[in-house]
């Protein structure tokens, strides 16, 4: 049971990626407040090792349940890769991660059995995705690529033109080629790629977004221990560990409104 139904749920990413969770939960839990924590000081992740991220996560979740939240959804294919397991044994609050959730929307889509998974190269060399599509089917073809230049690119606000087309083109056309016809955006930044996934993969392969599929499954979770907020006015706050002002900005473009103040919070 939740004792507090107004309290927020957490969401937190290593940037701006986590707002594609945020506009999901505007549309399914309209009434739910939230806390967001953008690691901006830290972006991109990828490229970091991996016990680093993982103390990242641990302060974070830390830092939002410390501040009430009832739920902390792991808005970070990074983290979730790396950290799920030990933060849902080390806090005591329910904790939703965006790769389980994804993976089953991609089994229940796939008609040929041949998935690609664009992720970071920290979520690919983990071996996550890959791990989780065989162990829930042994007969599934999974075909990955990091990404590396497409958080950089949504972080700068660069979701379209030549520079997002050639990254696009560069990355996913070996997948096409090995005739895959559902992809998982490995990235909760990717959706807002999308155009641009879409337009280099073509109509037939279908796209899976970590966002919708997250929130679907927190939404039931919050459902299930009496947890979900019924009415109200939700209060949304926003913070990050860099630049306030930059991820306001660019906040506003994503979500097409103005997220009002925006603090900023270090955890080093």
């Amino acid at each position: 049971m939740v004792n507090n139904l107004t309290a927020p749920v957490g969401v937190f990413d290593s940037g701006v990626g986590g707002l594609t969770v945020v506009l999901e939960m505007l549309r399914q839990m309209p009434n739910e407040s939230l806390l967001y924590y953008g690691d901006t000081a830290h972006v991109p992740y990828g490229p970091r090792e991996p016990q680093e991220l993982k103390g990242f996560a641990f302060s974070i979740t830390e830092h939002l349940v410390k501040q009430g939240c009832k739920m902390i959804i792991v808005a970070c294919n990074t983290s979730t890769s790396l950290a799920y397991e030990e933060l849902c044994a080390s806090f005591r609050i329910p904790i939703i991660g965006v790769i389980e959730p994804a993976v089953d929307k991609a089994l229940e889509t796939t008609k040929n059995m041949k998935v690609g998974v664009i992720a970071t190269s920290a979520t690919i060399n983990s071996g996550v995705y890959q791990n989780l599509l065989k162990q829930k089917h042994p007969d599934i073809e999974v075909f990955t690529a990091s990404c590396p230049s497409f958080v950089p690119l949504v972080e700068a606000g660069k979701t379209e033109g030549e520079e997002a087309e050639s990254a696009a083109e560069q990355y996913l056309r070996p997948l096409v080629e090995k005739g895959i016809d559902t992809l998982i955006l490995g990235c909760t930044h990717y959706p807002f790629l999308l155009p641009v996934i879409t337009k280099t993969i073509g109509p037939f392969i279908t796209s899976v977004d970590p966002a919708r599929e997250t929130v679907s499954r927190a939404k039931k979770a919050l459902e299930d221990i009496g947890g979900l907020r019924p009415e109200g006015e939700p209060l949304h706050r926003f913070c990050s560990s860099g630049d306030a002002v930059k991820f306001r900005e660019t906040a506003a473009v994503f979500l097409g409104r103005d997220i009002g103040r925006t603090e900023r919070v270090c955890l080093d």
